[in-house]
């Protein structure tokens, strides 16, 4: 059973409010599943969004912040539990280790660059968790197919999609997560070079 979940997501107070709203159900999803959220730690956004949703549906949620943020003052004041890290990579890791699984709402770059390492992670068998896609408004198609093509091309597997699911709404998570396919170390040898011709 999952009990934590790390969630990548933004903080751009720019994009189309759904984006907003998706992440509020998602933290109010998980809080009724009793999932506790680990994120980012910040207070505006989808960041903000989600630690609210959960928030007001009963759920704890741990924010995981990089101290140059934090002076910057854009640490969410009323969640449960906010660590401070040295940089940005602290960050990350930080919330993969405090975490069961992971999930990725719409973002920018920063997110992007989360979700493609912990997929490289799970490849290479040092993160054995799920990855869930929540796919608001069609937002990861793109990434999707370029995955695909990775795949196509010979660069990864196909037994490689199984690393991740993708769902449309945030009411589907839960579910994904207690039904993901089992991944274990022995995954490392699907990363290797067997022999000429073998994907990468």
């Amino acid at each position: 059973m999952i009990q934590r979940a790390c969630v990548f997501c933004a903080s751009s107070q720019h994009c189309d409010p759904a984006y907003h709203a998706a992440a509020r159900q998602l933290g109010a999803e998980l809080a009724h599943a009793n999932i506790e959220v680990v994120y980012g730690g910040g207070a505006v956004g989808s960041m903000g969004s989600l630690a609210d949703g959960a928030l007001a549906a009963g759920g704890r949620v741990t924010g995981v912040l990089p101290r140059f943020m934090q002076e910057l003052e854009w640490g969410h004041t009323g969640i449960d539990s906010l660590e401070i890290v040295d940089n940005m990579h602290q960050r990350k890791y930080r919330m993969l280790e405090l975490s069961d699984a992971v999930i990725a709402l719409p973002g920018g770059c920063g997110t992007f660059e989360e979700l493609f390492e912990v997929i490289t992670l799970k490849r290479l068998a040092r993160y054995l968790g799920p990855i869930v896609l929540v796919n608001t408004r069609s937002y990861f198609d793109v990434c999707i197919a370029l995955l695909q093509q990775c795949i196509e091309k010979r660069f990864m597997n196909e037994i490689h999609k199984d690393m991740w699911r993708t769902v449309d709404d945030p009411s589907e998570v839960s579910a994904c997560l207690n039904s993901f396919p089992a991944w274990t170390e022995r995954a490392i040898s699907h990363a290797a070079v067997a022999r000429a011709g073998e994907a990468r």
